[in-house]
């Protein structure tokens, strides 16, 4: 607290008075100095709180100036009542006062009203919104930020609470642990399911792994020493408030039902553009459309009660409607509300259902996997899927707005709306259902269960068992299911299109796991190849981010299915341009092996499995596949296998390029099983001669197999994967490194073998540079 606070009254009362003339500190210190006075234990805060009305829109007009358009043609502009306020001493003054309750008096607590902390929160936040490091400061006072929680109990302070709460979250360096907020169980479970959805904003601060943003560009090293680090240290706090939300009665199944609620159709959609031009520009923050909506729903309340900045229409004299905000309120608004509201409830049951990131450190994979099948079982229980597949035409995927409204916390350049943002939040949380999971198949209806049961029927193979054990009244209703109806508009998607990278993950996570020729076919009869095809050779696609997800789907639809090859074949040959179609697809997949591994890996794989089959249609497809064709020769496989061990080293492997790695094993693997082993390394040695660069690619190879073994045969590491994506056992996998890295210089199937004494340099130790 700042010192005249000590001084005599009076006397700083006078000096201030004459000092505010000059200075036109808008009598701020002044109202300070009297709130102080007024704000001591016994008092009855009546006084305190009038004098809080008078700071408040001395305030609230600065705070009002920072979130309108004004302000990107005043870069410089500065907000002197907001600094003054907080240069002597308002903000730890505010602290103190709301934080009197935690006071006890000879064994009584002290109380204020739910109006004086409201205004105490407002004036609060909106200093935060204008004065740099107020926000800082707030976060590193921990007893403070757990406090705020308590004060979301009341409905009248809890838009304030929840306001002020995630901006200090979003700056707070550690994040705070959930178990601590006194009564968590019962504030959540007496949230109604606005509050819920709004406390959902607040949530995903503090249940997301820190950096957790760019976790495939993290090297693979520094990852394992974190891992290292964190089983000494034990769960992370994220980790801690997962757990301690999943503790709360009903909690999934209010976020369920939340995210399949309803929601009345627009008025139309010429008025929407138009209505939500006017009205974006006071949107900073849901909750401020939160506080409209109240208004709008709530007859008994007082326009000003719950409004935190004034809608477009103020009046000047008090910054209140001339009309009410129920006649004022478009239709639009309320559609916006309900996508602002989902998309944070979806965000939230994704990370739930991921449990930590699945890349990241932590808890061996079978705690984590408990953890997710909890999630994933109560969200098939609750119906999740069912009710997303309800409003994906109207709500999910309807056309997003033209509106330049953003998310709060991302500037006006941003392309975040909440329209887009919620479609790649529903996408993501597809993903993540459908990933290596037998509950994928709640993604279609019945008939679409029944036409999978007669794809296997004719293709007399055995029906895949969890299409058997799907629960049929969890599934999806109506004419289609929701992967179909994904499918229709990825089809539909234009080119450049941000969504294509997140719809193709979408369906790829359904056919990951162990190969099904059922669903293969499912989506092959809809057309998806042939959609694949046209983006990467017709339209020559070129974000990287969106060719490598098409490359990952196409692998994943093409393997070991003699039809999809058919398919593939019959493309490529149909056109006048054939030869130049198939340059095409080969520059795609050559410009970038990082991007396009997974598919040579899955076309590898298949030629090794129709290679060893006795069938017409396999025969009649081996010698027309160009594609086939092609990687069968020797010299691509070596060119692919010289390439792939080049593009990566242990101090840059990610999560991302060791695919790269494994890919490149595959092959040998594959030769191994011919007893080719050797011809392959020893090319690879002709090749690093013929490059200059002797000794160069074998050692960096063995470093990387090295690698291999301390990262998978790790006591926690779930490898069951490369097994399923493999169709070979994982001891063949195991075996086949160990031979490569036999010490034996005289076993023609290891890599010392073929490194001359000048070149060896295979005991490097493997740190983070």
């Amino acid at each position: 607290m700042i010192l005249f606070f000590s001084f005599d009254l009076q006397f700083t009362e006078t000096f201030l008075t004459e000092r505010d003339k000059q200075s036109k500190w808008s009598g701020i210190p002044q109202l300070l100095l009297k709130l102080y006075a007024t704000s001591h234990l016994h008092s009855d805060f009546v006084e305190c709180q009038n004098i809080l009305k008078e700071i408040s829109p001395l305030l609230s007009m600065e705070a009002m100036a920072f979130v309108t358009e004004e302000r990107k043609l005043t870069q410089e502009t500065t907000y002197p009542n907001t600094y003054i306020f907080d240069l002597f001493g308002g903000v730890d003054l505010l602290v103190e006062i709301l934080m009197r309750p935690t006071i006890s008096i000879r064994g009584q607590k002290l109380k204020i009203s739910d109006e004086m902390s409201k205004d105490c929160l407002s004036i609060l936040y909106n200093t935060c919104v204008c004065t740099e490091g107020v926000t800082k400061r707030l976060a590193e006072k921990n007893d403070f930020v757990i406090f705020l929680f308590t004060l979301m109990t009341s409905k009248k302070t809890f838009l304030q609470t929840a306001t002020l709460i995630e901006d200090i979250l979003g700056v707070k360096k550690e994040m705070i642990r959930l178990d601590e907020v006194p009564n968590l169980s019962s504030l959540v479970s007496n949230f109604d399911q606005q509050q819920l959805a709004n406390f959902c904003r607040i949530l995903a601060v503090t249940i997301s792994e820190m950096d957790t943003g760019n976790d495939d560009k993290h090297t693979l090293l520094a990852k394992n020493a974190q891992q290292k680090k964190s089983l000494s240290l034990g769960p992370s706090a994220a980790e801690i408030n997962q757990a301690a939300l999943l503790s709360i009665p009903g909690f999934v199944e209010r976020l369920c039902k939340l995210a399949t609620r309803k929601v009345s159709e627009s008025t139309g959609t010429a008025s929407f553009l138009q209505e939500l031009e006017e009205w974006y520009t006071w949107l900073d923050n849901a909750l401020v459309l939160d506080a409209l909506m109240r208004v709008a729903n709530e007859e008994s309340e007082h326009n000003q009660a719950s409004i935190v900045f004034p809608p477009p229409g103020a009046s000047e004299e008090n910054g209140l409607p001339h009309t009410s905000t129920r006649t004022q309120l478009p239709q639009s608004m309320k559609i916006m509300h309900e996508i602002m509201y989902k998309l944070e409830v979806l965000y939230v049951l994704c990370v739930l259902l991921m449990g930590r990131q699945r890349n990241q450190v932590g808890p061996p994979p079978s705690q984590n996997r408990r953890g997710q099948e909890q999630v994933h079982r109560m969200i098939a229980e609750f119906k999740l899927i069912p009710g997303l597949n309800n409003l994906f035409d109207k709500l999910i995927w309807r056309k997003h707005s033209a509106s330049a409204l953003v998310l709060h916390g991302h500037n006006q350049n941003c392309d975040c709306s909440p329209d887009i943002t919620l479609k790649i939040q529903f996408l993501r949380l597809l993903q993540s259902f459908s990933d290596h999971h037998e509950n994928k198949y709640l993604l279609l209806n019945n008939q679409e269960l029944n036409e999978l049961s007669a794809i296997s029927l004719k293709a007399n193979i055995p029906e895949v068992e969890a299409v058997l054990n799907t629960d049929r009244s969890l599934v999806c209703d109506g004419k289609r299911g929701l992967l179909t109806r994904l499918l229709q508009v990825m089809k539909k998607e234009p080119a450049e299109s941000s969504f294509r990278f997140w719809q193709a993950r979408a369906v790829e996570s359904f056919l990951r796991g162990t190969t099904s020729y059922a669903d293969q076919m499912f989506l092959l009869k809809r057309g998806l190849l042939e959609h694949i095809l046209y983006c990467i050779v017709d339209s020559e696609c070129k974000s990287r981010d969106v060719l490598q997800s098409y490359f990952d789907l196409l692998g994943e639809l093409m393997k070991f299915n003699v039809d999809a090859f058919k398919r593939f074949n019959k493309y490529i040959n149909t056109d006048a341009k054939a030869l130049l179609q198939f340059q095409v697809f080969l520059k795609q997949i050559n410009s970038s092996l990082v991007d396009s591994n997974m598919l040579v890996r899955c076309v590898t794989l298949s030629l090794d499995r129709f290679e060893n089959q006795v069938d017409m249609k396999v025969a009649e497809v081996l010698s027309e596949c160009r594609l086939l064709a092609y990687i069968s020769q020797v010299p691509t496989q070596m060119s692919f296998l010289f390439r792939l061990i080049n593009i990566i080293h242990v101090q840059t492997l990610t999560q991302e390029n060791v695919s790269c790695l494994n890919t490149s094993l595959v092959i040998l693997m594959l030769a191994r099983r011919k007893e080719r082993l050797p011809l392959y390394l020893r090319l690879l040695q002709r090749m690093e001669h013929s490059k200059k660069y002797p000794g160069f690619l074998l050692n960096n190879f063995h470093n990387l197999l090295r690698f291999w073994q301390q990262h998978y045969l790790h006591k926690d590491k779930d490898s069951t994967c490369l097994e399923n994506s493999s169709c070979i056992s994982f001891s063949y996998w195991k075996e086949t490194v160990s031979i490569l890295l036999n010490p034996d210089r005289q076993s023609p199937s290891a890599l010392v073998s073929y490194i001359e004494e000048p070149y060896m340099d295979i005991d490097r130790d493997f740190t983070e540079e």
